[in-house]
């Protein structure tokens, strides 16, 4: 079957460029000896990790205790949860969990940490974790300037090990020009590898001091100190990392099919995607319509929930029944809002994969 024969709205991933994206970022990994953990929950797919990992990277992480779960099950045995995971009902899954994964949680305070040894002491268990610093994004994450005293207070707890530090320059996406991004690479990077040797020199250990993001990995890994990256979107790449200068249109592995349903004016055609197919995330960091249409200058103006509205530029036109190619603005979010995803190699569709985590956002 080829890709002109799906129905749609399709997800197609293309495996040759996907498969280039994973042996990239591995290998600019391996010049700067820095380990490669990439981020899973862009993908939310097993077949993907397993070529992550194929390639070099050295375990995977995660956002929620429900995709560990399911990579667990499907074998993956080591994981870190980049996200600061809080509470008894959680910290039951995660002793579950350290059953069969080497595991470890971000966390960003003493309370939450407290919620999670308290679970692993009386099982007479530890569980490491990684304490995150704010470099400049500002959502979670302690100051440079408190990781000495929250990092003394948690070491201290009952059932937790502090493991290391880390870190996540998402502003990154917020930056108008590459060079702005390269210099938030290398804060990210500066900022986190001074914290764990002000750590150290306070006699706390610093196993890991890890980075990560797609648009700052290449800049942060190559500063001194970090050990870890954590990069997810590559796999894929999108229209924002486009837009970030991140890549190229020709390094997007993922598009989705549709269909034009009407041309209700010639200067307005619909789309069968709309929001539940595209998400209603905007483009970074100009917002510049919902996805780029492969080919062409018209793009998609407005979307409802089934819906995606074509501004069509003067010379350009679309006829009903006629498939489109769209680059999606953020590609982590169309990943979760579909079970499953074609793959192809060039045209030519090789076979599906589910995504077997999307949901697990608990």
């Amino acid at each position: 079957m080829n890709i002109a024969d799906l129905d749609t709205p399709s997800v197609v991933v293309d495996l040759d460029v996907l498969e280039r994206n994973v042996r990239h970022m591995a290998e600019r990994a391996g010049e700067t000896g820095v380990r490669l953990r990439p981020h899973a929950k862009t993908h939310k797919i097993p077949e993907v990790a397993r070529l992550q990992l194929a390639a070099g990277a050295r375990g995977i992480s995660l956002a929620k205790t429900g995709e560990a779960e399911v990579f667990a099950a499907a074998g993956f045995d080591d994981v870190f949860l980049a996200y600061p995971v809080v509470g008894a009902e959680k910290a039951r899954r995660l002793l579950a969990l350290s059953d069969r994964v080497r595991l470890a949680v971000g966390t960003d305070g003493v309370e939450g940490a407290s919620s999670l040894g308290g679970v692993f002491h009386p099982a007479g268990r530890r569980l490491d974790v990684l304490l995150k610093v704010d470099c400049g994004y500002h959502r979670v994450g302690v100051s440079p300037e408190s990781a000495v005293e929250v990092a003394r207070r948690i070491a201290d707890l009952p059932g937790i090990s502090v493991r290391g530090v880390f870190t996540h320059a998402g502003h990154a996406y917020l930056a108008t020009t590459r060079e702005e991004v390269d210099a938030i690479a290398r804060q990210e990077g500066e900022i986190l590898a001074a914290t764990a040797q002000v750590l150290r020199g306070a006699g706390l250990p610093v196993e890991e001091v890890s980075v990560g993001s797609t648009p700052t990995a290449r800049g942060a890994m190559a500063v001194e100190g970090v050990t870890e990256c954590r990069p997810g979107n590559y796999v894929y790449h999108d229209a924002s990392q486009v837009s970030l200068g991140t890549c190229g249109i020709g390094d997007c592995a993922m598009t989705v099919l549709a269909t034009v349903v009407s041309v209700p004016a010639t200067d307005r055609a619909v789309l069968d995607c709309g929001s539940k197919t595209l998400s209603s995330d905007a483009l970074r960091p100009r917002p510049s319509g919902h996805g780029w249409i492969l080919g062409r200058k018209s793009r998609i103006d407005k979307l409802t929930e089934e819906h995606g509205v074509v501004r069509v530029e003067a010379g350009e036109s679309f006829r009903v029944g006629e498939k489109v190619r769209i680059l999606p603005n953020h590609a982590c979010v169309v990943s979760n809002l579909h079970d499953r995803i074609v793959v192809a190699r060039g045209d030519r569709v090789e076979g599906e994969w589910a995504v077997a985590a999307r949901g697990k956002v608990r």
